[in-house]
């Protein structure tokens, strides 16, 4: 991969105390985690191991596996458009995915968001996936007692349900159902001391890392979406569904009324992922949008399956499947 390639980005997080640190200390030991860059928030808590230290300097710490961290001086995208010329300049060791810790308190949607709406950024790298952590010993009370938590877990690719060997089988279980219920699309893993297979995790997007050819059908995931209960469990006002059009569409059409959508309930949809048939190509454009950042749509060569209906997506916060419905709907 050359330096001016399109670097995925795989964006971490988890509230307070669950396991963020502990996972990327395990992950920095696996082959498979090796020419990745870690960014680490100048709030967060994550403090990499130093036994895994071969050199450092002022903000950027090289570590035995073959990546390196650096930590953000409250500006992501200025750290982004720095490891960037860094690895053009070879100053930094070369890196082909870059993981972004956030803090634990943090709403990672504005982060997400800047990916896609600032240029220096949109240019030279996209988002993967999200991976979020829960801790199994105490996730429960957490969800219950923080919105940010829900809002993790609810927008995640990847959820570790981490500490699993703090917790009875039965509270792991409760967990997972209720994550389940919260995103449904997500694969959920579990982990003990951060123990947990690296290409769960950073194989999430759209696009692998060392794939040419799209995972849609992964990626988008409708069919746990299309078969989850209708009612969340403990978390109300976070719904998931999908919006089906059985006729291919003219893109313009479509895009307006995309726009529309976002422009009257962008704050309302946590994260949306969709293939949508146009008129006259051969394979879907995949879409995708976290909250009111829309990225730029992709052309796919051809379909995932024999399933050639527009399908999307939608993780919201009190959004109505019927109202989406009427603003996408067009003749």
């Amino acid at each position: 991969m050359v330096a001016s390639a399109i670097t995925p980005v795989t964006v971490l997080t988890g509230f307070l105390g669950s396991g963020k640190t502990t996972l990327l200390n395990a992950l920095v030991k696996d082959p498979r985690f090796a020419e990745t860059a870690i960014i680490v928030n100048e709030l967060g808590e994550v403090s990499i191991d130093h036994a895994l230290i071969r050199e450092s300097s002022e903000q950027i710490v090289t570590l035995a596996g073959g990546c390196f961290c650096c930590r953000a001086a409250g500006d992501i995208v200025r750290t982004l458009r720095e490891l960037h010329d860094l690895r053009f300049m070879k100053e930094v060791a070369h890196f082909k995915r870059v993981v972004i810790e956030t803090s634990g308190l943090a709403d990672p949607a504005p982060l997400l968001a800047t990916l896609v709406e600032m240029p220096v950024t949109a240019a030279r790298y996209s988002l993967s996936g999200v991976v979020t952590t829960v801790d199994a010993e105490n996730g429960m009370a957490t969800l219950d007692a923080h919105p940010e938590s829900v809002k993790q877990a609810a927008i995640a690719d990847r959820i570790v349900v981490t500490k699993i060997d703090r917790a009875s089988p039965d509270r792991v279980a409760a967990l997972r159902t209720r994550l389940a219920a919260l995103a449904p699309g997500a694969r959920i893993v579990e982990a003990a001391l951060g123990q947990v297979d690296a290409a769960l995790l950073f194989d999430t997007g759209l696009h692998r890392v060392d794939s040419p050819v799209a995972d849609a059908r992964g990626w988008l995931n409708a069919g746990a979406y299309a078969s989850h209960a209708a009612a969340p469990i403990h978390d109300p006002r976070i719904t998931s569904f999908v919006w089906r059009h059985d006729s291919p569409v003219d893109w313009e059409d479509f895009a307006t009324a995309l726009d529309t959508l976002y422009d009257l309930m962008g704050g309302r949809i946590l994260r949306m992922k969709g293939l949508v048939n146009v008129q006259g190509e051969a394979g879907p454009r995949a879409i995708h949008a976290v909250q009111h950042a829309l990225y730029p749509p992709a052309r796919l060569p051809t379909w995932p399956d024999d399933d050639h209906t527009t399908r999307m997506v939608f993780i919201g916060r009190d959004l109505e499947p019927a109202t989406v419905a009427r603003t996408l709907e067009f003749s």
